[in-house]
């Protein structure tokens, strides 16, 4: 059965494909179609599927009766379903054919998320504007090897540069943007359309030219999947070093790999730390464990410890640390989290600790859960207020 199906899809892709190589026999079929009011149209050839599902990121996947899928409608040999309206912003979905869930053949566009790969799409409106490609200058995003000899071992990580940088002498601050525990250092420039918030916010004036860097947070792994000498194996959601305090420790190593490598400002009032839920824990931990060195924190989703059971400096002493980083001062502590995170608790009980030593914050509570959808918002609403002097 699954060798047939297999054979059935690549007949299926062969069919589509020889479809829009020859416009002049056939109209071409486009999916998906984003109309002008955002509402969005997906298009299958099936002829012979049984039943035909969309499994969308926009979809409420605790609904009663369902979980995620909307139903396909069969006309002749296509199926199709048109959503509501949706909001500003970048999609994921999927098709399910009779229970065997697949990319969308006439899709090309496709990103990676732990293990698994989605279609994507970008709906109208102001906030999808910045995840897409404008008409404006563009930065580079690189990915460099560094030697970690806190680690040792040398490691990736990717470095946005921005417009003109490769031409220019200016020295420019720097955001340490970190990732989840499904992510690596592929994550904010894909997932998370750094690169693309940047070059459209700089252009528009509203945040400081400046550099990003994206390192791979999971200590255990050099680089992102196949990209290392590990080769192709199977990609693990929770490696061995989640919330162990390594990450945290040998941060010094990036930094250090920065100053010397590329024109930044040394100052810590030109660096910046920011990241999404495992990337919120490294955050604060690292902030306080390097407590005079960053004067912008950003929590997105932020966990707390991971590893209750991991015995770390980092940890042990966090108290000590942020009570120090609080006294060294610091410009802006922000943290954003959704009403529907699942480490909403989380986030309480870690802002009543601050609240406890009376170390300022600045919150921004959104609609919506742990997503990208957030953390892309997070990321454009951070941006415009580092560097600002």
């Amino acid at each position: 059965m699954i060798i047939g199906l297999c054979l059935g899809c690549i007949g299926l892709q062969r069919t589509i494909a020889q479809e829009n190589i020859r416009p002049a026999e056939k109209k071409r079929v486009v999916s998906p179609e984003v109309h002008a009011d955002n509402k969005v149209t997906f298009r299958i050839f099936a002829p012979q599927a049984q039943k035909l599902s969309i499994v969308g990121n926009w979809m409420d996947r605790n609904a009663f009766g369902g979980n995620g899928k909307q139903a396909m409608q069969k006309d002749g040999s296509y199926w199709s379903y048109t959503t509501e309206a949706l909001p500003s912003d970048l999609f994921l979905y999927q098709i399910d054919i009779d229970g065997a869930v697949l990319n969308d053949p006439l899709n090309v566009y496709q990103v990676r998320d732990v293990s698994n790969t989605f279609n994507y799409f970008l709906t109208g409106g102001e906030q999808a504007a910045l995840y897409k490609v404008q008409d404006v200058p563009h930065g580079t995003i690189a990915k460099r090897w560094y030697e970690s000899p806190t680690l040792g071992s040398t490691r990736r990580l990717s470095v946005y540069t921005p417009p003109g940088y490769e031409a220019g002498k200016t020295k420019y601050p720097v955001l340490y943007l970190l990732h989840g525990m499904g992510g690596d250092e592929e994550a904010w420039p894909s997932l998370g359309r750094a690169a693309q918030i940047l070059d459209n916010m700089i252009a528009s004036g509203k945040i400081k030219p400046m550099l990003v860097v994206m390192p791979n947070g999971h200590v255990s792994n050099t680089a992102a999947p196949g990209e290392s000498s590990r080769g192709q194996y199977p990609i693990d959601f929770f490696t061995p070093d989640v919330g162990s305090g390594k990450m945290e420790e040998s941060f010094a190593d990036i930094i250090g790999f920065i100053e010397h490598n590329y024109r930044v400002k040394k100052q810590k009032s030109a660096r910046a730390i920011a990241g999404l839920s495992m990337g919120g824990s490294h955050t604060l931990f690292i902030s306080s464990y390097l407590p005079n060195t960053f004067d912008y924190i950003g929590l997105f989703s932020a966990a707390f410890r991971m590893n209750e059971k991991a015995e770390n400096a980092v940890f042990r002493d966090f108290d000590k640390n942020l009570k120090r980083q609080k006294d060294n001062g610091y410009r802006l502590y922000w943290i954003g989290m959704g009403k529907e995170d699942f480490l909403y608790k989380t986030g309480e009980q870690y802002r009543k600790m601050l609240d406890d030593i009376q170390m300022k914050y600045t919150y921004r509570e959104s609609e919506g859960g742990h997503t990208w959808t957030n953390w892309r918002l997070y990321l454009t609403e951070f941006l415009p207020q580092l560097f600002q002097d």
